[in-house]
């Protein structure tokens, strides 16, 4: 009889590639979090923050790049561009957003994003989302409408900024589903360094049509600006990339739901921000509604890879030529 170790050792390599990138997009939604707590520090305007942020960012990963002997190369911008301009997109239209309409309205807009990409992922991905995830993802969303909206201090509303966070909703939809068409046509390391340096381009001459101050940052904004590529950028970009490509698409859209959850607790612990009882519970219905979809996620691709071991098993058994 022909081994199988080969085929059962891969299986279970894909089963905890689904685990491992479950954890990897849990950690780097924590790392966005902590980027927009750092960002509130920084005296720049939105777009300035953009730009240098972007800009040093995807010098310091084509440097690492190059150092390890994989050059960025003019194929990885090419490949790359549509989730470049979508991530830059996401950028301006948001701060434009915000500046018409209120926060929460923009926020909560952007909410939205794990039916659309859902959506999206069913349609083209072939991914299949089970009634029980889909009905734990609403109580996700849900409890995320409640954490912002109980936290509405800003009654100034316009459509057009309504339309411009719709616009934002979208074009951070598209980020996540170039970076889930990437598999196969670069790592993620790349598609991270060439979205990055798009991202510049587009929110640098933004920066200065806005009349925002373009001059370089001071001592301490350029501080902050370092340990938010490292905690953003390096943790959040890169290692939500990397996950992507392991897990179902509306899996790591879902997760940004945990975004406005750890953001308010990083903005409590440090800037003595106030929850309200209605926006703790809400984030733990949150909290707990996630960990559900993760953990039958986590036990549906083990029980998957097993599964697949044993009808390989099946077939070389009845393989002819058997020994």
């Amino acid at each position: 009889m022909t081994t199988t170790a080969g085929a059962t050792q891969l299986d279970s390599t894909d089963g905890r590639d689904v685990t491992l990138g479950l954890v990897g997009a849990g950690v780097a939604v924590c790392a966005w979090s902590a980027g927009t707590i750092l960002a509130k520090g920084i005296e720049m305007g939105g777009l300035a923050i953009g730009a240098y942020r972007f800009w040093m960012f995807s010098a310091l990963i084509i440097i690492w790049m190059a150092v390890r002997g994989t050059p960025f190369t003019w194929r990885v911008m090419k490949q790359s561009m549509w989730g470049g301009i979508a991530l830059g997109s996401d950028i301006a239209l948001f701060f434009s957003a915000v500046k018409l309409t209120s926060i929460v309205n923009a926020t909560i807009i952007g909410s939205l994003q794990p039916i659309l990409v859902g959506v999206v992922a069913a349609k083209f991905f072939g991914e299949s989302i089970r009634s029980r995830d889909a009905i734990w993802s609403v109580v996700a969303l849900a409890g995320v409408v409640v954490i912002i909206g109980a936290s509405a201090d800003d009654a100034v509303s316009d459509w057009r900024g309504d339309l411009l966070a719709i616009g934002a909703l979208l074009s951070w939809s598209a980020y996540f589903i170039a970076s889930k068409q990437s598999k196969g046509k670069m790592t993620s390391v790349e598609f991270t360094a060439g979205t990055s340096v798009w991202s510049g381009l587009i929110c640098t001459p933004l920066g200065f049509l806005f009349g925002q101050d373009m001059s370089l940052p001071s001592i301490k904004n350029f501080g902050l600006l370092l340990v938010m590529i490292a905690i953003s950028g390096i943790v959040g970009h890169v290692l939500m990339n990397w996950s992507l490509v392991r897990i179902p698409l509306w899996i790591g859209s879902t997760f940004t739901l945990l975004i406005p959850v750890f953001s308010a607790l990083l903005a409590w612990l440090f800037f003595g921000e106030a929850i309200l009882l209605v926006q703790g519970i809400a984030m733990a219905c949150v909290i707990g509604a996630l960990a559900v979809v993760v953990r039958g996620q986590s036990s549906a691709a083990r029980a998957s890879a097993a599964h697949k071991a044993v009808l390989d098993d099946r077939a070389d058994d009845l393989a002819p030529g058997d020994t």
